[in-house]
């Protein structure tokens, strides 16, 4: 493990755990009168055994008492031992949940082009798993960890005031156990990540199968996608066995150690009884102090593997949080209220691949309510475009201005909330009709609901759903068509009515005798508004203002409908072969 990596995980842990320091106290507190008193238990079994050890002269009065006294203990032990357990875990899910908050935190800032160039499925896992992981590994950490140094020195201390020779016989096998937890700690920690990273890629690729089973099928891409499902399995297989069998070395290592440590007092304290050196009671009491002495050791080197499987995983959870964000917003940014609509680009240059240039020099004036088109072959920037204009992404070079001012001198929310806007791929959450179309503006009442999808046209279908606008649709609306899906989100924006609008292929999953309806209300919709309409089928666009005609990243073209087909260039060849015969 890169120890410089291995410190900055831990110092963030601790960073975390800092914030409930009073608990981590109280735990310890706990922790210290737990072994205290559990290791003050032997010393009075050595006590009632001499009080029985010689014949005809047992001490039954002296008996009884230390035997009330070890009952009196044993249960403040347990009501430690209890409340302990109760703190570590309160503590535990508590940092769990503060990681797990700031991860989702960072996922609503984290710019779309670290969402678009990273594997969903992991970071799903990572938010999930990985700190599911983290959380097993701290709570052992808190239970085991604290008790078992805690015993291992009480044992000690309570040792030499015994006997010291003895004591330091023990103290001189300690080392190898050390040695082999240290050994095996330090190998497991790969393994650990790589096993959390191909786990990963596990979730990644069946959350992309789930969500897509209609293409495999439609592919038949099931063999294939089973192919790489068992390679990838096989992959975590292999690296999930090499840790198990790295950190399964540590127990039986370590009770070897701890054999060695109980035959060594055994055998010492034997001699020393002989001699007279000991009593059998104390020799009782040094004997269950060298087994409650190597038993912490098992513990520890239990949760020093567990230790490295959580940290590797914290590790990646950690990464996601250190993640770049979106280039934060100025102090002084402006609110956009009520925009007039006026947006201009200004010699904009943008690429997602700075290799691989895209946009260039891109120059652009529009006016209040104006209709803009945006035209052009695949890949041509069209999306793009409208990526930009939302604030997706940033330009690399000029700039775009909504009523004069520069959008990245604007707060991100209050320009969004200005823009209305359709994509040709549909989303939906999981809940009733009524939340989905309400999603942008969930204080909307049911009469204008109810209004907004009549003027998408989708009251017809929805009143004919079991439990009408409070249907439960499932996730991405799995049990509507892909008409309907987008009439509900349709409906969205005719709820919202913002100033401007863009529409990136609206009507594209509609049968035609709805599309003219909904081109009717498209257009009452943009009547005073600033509009950009992104459209393959050329016949939709016919009416607007300005048709800009893209071509790689440029635009080549613009104009009216009529003065485009006139001048019989690029856009007069893509209207043309979309009629001809």
């Amino acid at each position: 493990m890169d120890m410089k990596k291995y410190r900055s995980t831990m110092k963030r842990i601790l960073g975390c755990i800092s914030r409930y320091q009073w608990g981590v106290a109280a735990s310890l507190a706990c922790a210290f009168v737990t072994v205290i008193l559990t290791l003050y238990v032997p010393i009075l079994t050595g006590r009632a055994i001499d009080c029985i050890a010689g014949a005809g002269a047992v001490d039954f009065p002296r008996m009884w008492k230390i035997l009330k006294q070890i009952g009196i203990i044993t249960a403040i032990t347990a009501a430690s031992q209890w409340l302990m357990s109760h703190i570590n875990h309160w503590v535990t899910y508590r940092v769990v949940k503060d990681i797990r908050t700031q991860a989702f935190n960072k996922l609503e800032i984290l710019p779309l082009k670290y969402i678009d160039s990273h594997s969903h499925g992991d970071m799903i896992n990572r938010i999930i798993a990985d700190i599911d992981q983290f959380s097993d590994g701290l709570l052992m950490g808190f239970t085991q960890l604290f008790t078992g140094v805690l015993t291992i020195l009480g044992t000690l201390v309570f040792m030499f005031s015994m006997n010291p020779a003895i004591t330091i016989v023990v103290v001189l096998v300690t080392p190898v156990s050390l040695f082999a937890a240290g050994f095996i700690a330090r190998r497991t920690y790969r393994m650990f990540k790589m096993q959390s990273q191909t786990r990963g890629e596990l979730t990644s690729l069946v959350e992309e199968m789930l969500g897509n089973q209609k293409v495999v099928k439609a592919f038949r891409h099931e063999a294939d996608a089973q192919e790489q499902f068992e390679n990838i399995n096989e992959e975590l297989r292999i690296w999930s066995l090499k840790a198990t069998f790295f950190s399964s070395i540590t127990n039986p290592a370590t009770r070897f150690v701890n054999s060695l440590v109980y035959a060594s007092v055994g055998i010492a304290g034997a001699i020393a009884s002989i001699n007279g050196l000991l009593s059998v009671g104390q020799l009782a009491s040094f004997l269950s102090y060298a087994n409650q002495y190597t038993k912490p050791f098992n513990e520890i080197s239990g949760v020093v593997t567990e230790l490295q499987n959580a940290l590797a995983s914290a590790a990646r959870v950690f990464e996601l949080i250190d993640a770049k964000p979106q280039v934060p917003e100025d102090p002084d940014a402006a609110v956009l209220n009520n925009a007039r609509g006026e947006v201009s680009l200004e010699h904009v240059y943008f690429s997602y691949n700075p290799e691989v240039p895209l946009i260039e020099d891109m120059n652009l004036k529009v006016l209040p309510g104006q209709r803009i088109a945006i035209v052009g072959p695949t890949g041509c920037g069209k999306s793009t475009v409208i990526n930009l204009l939302m604030r997706f992404y940033d330009v690399t070079c000029g700039s775009i201005q909504v009523d004069g001012t520069d959008v990245r001198h604007m707060t991100r929310q209050s320009l969004r909330t200005n823009y209305g806007m359709v994509l040709q791929e549909t989303w939906l959450k999981s809940g009733t009709i009524r939340e989905n179309i309400a999603y942008g503006n969930p204080e909307a009442s049911e009469e204008e609901i109810i209004l907004a999808a009549k003027e998408a046209h989708a009251h017809g279908f929805i009143r004919r759903m079991p439990q009408g606008y409070d249907t439960v649709i499932s996730e991405d609306g799995g049990n509507l068509s892909q008409g309907q899906k987008q009439l509900l989100c349709i409906a969205r924006v005719m709820l919202c009515l913002p100033p401007m609008l863009i529409l990136d292929e609206a009507t594209s999953s509609i049968d035609t005798r709805t599309e003219i309806k909904i081109q009717k209300a498209f257009s009452k919709m943009m009547e005073g508004r600033t509009s950009f309409i992104v459209a393959h089928r050329l016949s939709t666009i016919r009416e607007a203002d300005v048709i800009l005609v893209m071509r790689d990243g440029h635009i080549i073209e613009q104009g009216t409908h009529e003065s485009l087909i006139f001048q019989n260039g690029f856009y007069a060849q893509l209207y043309n072969s979309q009629f001809a015969v």
